[in-house]
């Protein structure tokens, strides 16, 4: 028997919000099922905690859970729970809300997204219960609030009206019933009665929720019979949940390849718990192996996002800066609404906080196993450490700790990387910078005339061949009070550094290489800037040189390589006095001026600088022109 039956008018704006629901402009309707669950599951979190508190709430909850009931033929789908229930106020208070709080400025961020194709709306605006009209054409409810007799029945179909009536028997709890729609998968409306696409649903929203959610599936005999039985759909292991000591490493592993898609095993685990006024914990992964699409613009990047353990979105960005896009896992913070929208994500206060110890987290994993595992760090860093360094220009606040992390091929060993703490001290007392060059490779780099001083004197060379070598060098200007310095840019006297005795000598033979010098610089104008001689050659005849500030040809070819074209850059042409080619142009320089013959030889010099640091020449064909007839005459 029924009583107290109210029928209730929406208001305007919220029936025109209910209605853009049921017009299909949700590009994910799966998500109705996540909201059904994680409010029955919410109910009974709030009836196990009422039972504390009320020491004369007399319920049963030896049995607390969710069940999914399906009627295919009615096409009906119902989440019950035996949770805390409601009593008819608070139906109307909270399930009514919608109708009673429709605003204007609701409806403008639904047409808004609705006119934008937005596939995010339902992060717009917490939907919650009615959510469900976005696969059904009815929806009632029948709830009983524990400890009360009476229960309330609330039915509508999103049109212009719902009731609200009183109702004398029911089970302790909640029922949500749905007339589902005709499937159409076209518009990614689809058969919400099929058991293989809700065990899809709840195993992908809420498979690790704490209460078990159940639902009657159909099951073969071995003799070909058929029964029903109760079968349990969600794993309810949530491993984040559980200390370190009670997860076995096996566990973890299965877990990473769970959600990372991943068939190997990870390289590292970290596990974060933060309680206080803002409670979350995340179970973190450093895969073993850097996938394909690391440095690709559409790589997707991100951890999964939870709430109260509920699934809300997969690769949420916002929780893991850039430079540290390999890694995986989950986040599942306990304050966030379930209805949020990546741009809510950008500029939410939890998520900035839950960011940064995240960070800081997974930078303290990768500086212990620097210390204590050298052979698992150098996996880390043959994998990642390119992506990493990315973090020395965009990451201010944990800059000084990604440099003490960040290792870097030298000249110091072939096989192992070295850290810049490791270079400083291995410093000689005369040396004052922390030197290095960039490059396409190693290989280049060290058969580069630029390096071959440094080489005769013994000092350490950084050999920096990844592309955002190019850029961070540029942003950093010291080290543990050491300047970094590229040994392929601005002027270097590596003799002055060492003995200022030298000056004199320095001097003198400035002073007869003079003409030669200007000369060349004249002969060369359109090709260089200047012409010097240098202290960083010792077997090679000449060296191209950028200014201190400019960019060095690798980085103008990556801008090139992305389509940006810059205006030729003239660079220094710098020549070694003690090499006998060098000796042999000045003597004839001064014994037969400009002569054609050695202008030719001027332009051989200049092209060999260009080609010895892997660029290219302007006129091919003459260069080779010039070098066979010059060839020919020394035959």
């Amino acid at each position: 028997m029924s009583t107290q039956v109210e029928t209730h008018e929406f208001q305007a704006e919220a029936q025109q919000l209910l209605q853009l629901m049921v017009h299909s402009i949700y590009s994910n309707k799966d998500v109705f099922l996540r909201e059904l669950i994680s409010n029955a599951a919410d109910a009974l979190d709030k009836l196990r905690l009422e039972t504390f508190v009320d020491k004369d709430l007399q319920v049963d909850t030896s049995d607390l859970h969710v069940q999914i009931e399906v009627d295919r033929e009615q096409r009906t789908l119902t989440v019950r729970d035996n949770g805390i229930g409601m009593s008819r106020a608070e139906v109307v208070q909270l399930i009514g809300t919608i109708a009673k709080s429709g605003t204007a400025e609701l409806l403008a961020k639904a047409r808004e997204s609705q006119e934008s194709g937005s596939a995010e709306l339902i992060g717009q605006f917490g939907v919650g219960f009615y959510s469900s009209f976005m696969v059904a054409d009815r929806v009632s409810l029948v709830t009983r609030r524990a400890g009360e007799d009476e229960a309330t029945r609330w039915e509508s179909d999103g049109s212009g009206t719902y009731t609200v009536e009183t109702v004398q028997e029911a089970p302790q709890g909640t029922a949500v019933t749905l007339r589902l729609r005709p499937e159409e998968a076209d518009d990614g409306l689809f058969d919400y009665s099929s058991e293989h696409k809700i065990r899809e649903l709840v195993q992908r929203y809420s498979d690790f929720i704490t209460w078990p959610v159940r639902m009657e599936v159909e099951r073969s005999d071995d003799d070909g019979s058929t029964k029903r039985e109760i079968e349990t759909l969600n794993s309810m292991k949530a491993l984040w949940a559980r200390s370190r000591d009670e997860v076995s490493d096996e566990e973890y592993a299965q877990f990473y390849k769970h959600v990372s898609r991943d068939w190997r095993d990870p390289l590292e685990v970290i596990a974060v718990s933060a309680e206080g006024t803002f409670e979350y914990k995340a179970l973190l992964f450093i895969p073993s192996h850097a996938p394909g699409d690391l440095f690709a613009e559409d790589h997707r990047q991100g951890v999964q996002l939870y709430v109260k353990r509920v699934f809300v979105m997969d690769e949420c960005a916002a929780l893991v800066p850039p430079y540290l896009r390999f890694v995986k896992g989950v986040v599942d913070a306990q304050d966030l609404s379930l209805n949020v929208s990546r741009e809510i994500l950008q500029q939410d206060r939890q998520i900035t906080l839950m960011r940064r110890r995240l960070t800081k987290k997974v930078l303290s994993a990768v500086k212990h196993m620097m210390s204590e595992d050298h052979e698992r760090y150098a996996t880390f860093w043959a994998e990642f450490g390119a992506a990493f360094k990315e973090g020395i220009l965009s990451d201010a606040e944990n800059r000084d700790t990604i440099l003490e992390i960040a290792s870097f091929a030298s000249t110091h060993d072939a096989e192992r990387t070295t850290t810049l703490r490791q270079y400083v001290e291995r410093m000689g007392e005369a040396q004052r910078d922390i030197y290095f060059m960039t490059g396409a490779s190693r290989s280049i780099i060290e058969s580069s005339p630029h390096i071959e001083a440094f080489r005769a004197k013994g000092y350490e060379v950084l050999l920096l061949t990844d592309p955002v070598d190019e850029v961070w060098v540029d942003s950093v200007a010291e080290f543990d009070g050491k300047p970094l310095r590229s040994i392929a840019k601005g002027e270097l006297d590596l003799d002055a550094e060492e003995d200022e005795s030298a000056e004199p000598e320095r001097e003198q033979r400035q002073e007869e290489f003079a003409g030669l010098l200007s000369w060349m610089t004249a002969l060369l104008e359109e090709q260089v800037k200047e012409v010097r001689l240098s202290s960083r050659l010792t077997t090679s005849p000449a060296c191209l040189v950028s200014g201190a500030h400019e960019m060095t040809p690798t980085m103008e070819k990556l801008y090139r390589a992305m389509g940006q074209e810059l205006p030729p850059t003239k660079r220094v042409l710098e020549l070694n006095p003690a090499h006998a080619l060098v000796d042999g142009l000045r003597k004839a320089h001064d014994e037969r001026g400009d002569a054609a013959g050695l202008a030719e030889t001027v332009e051989l010099l200049h092209g060999s600088a260009v080609l010895a640091e892997g660029g290219e020449l302007t006129d091919p064909a003459r260069f080779t022109r010039l070098l066979a007839d010059h060839l020919a005459r020394d035959l």
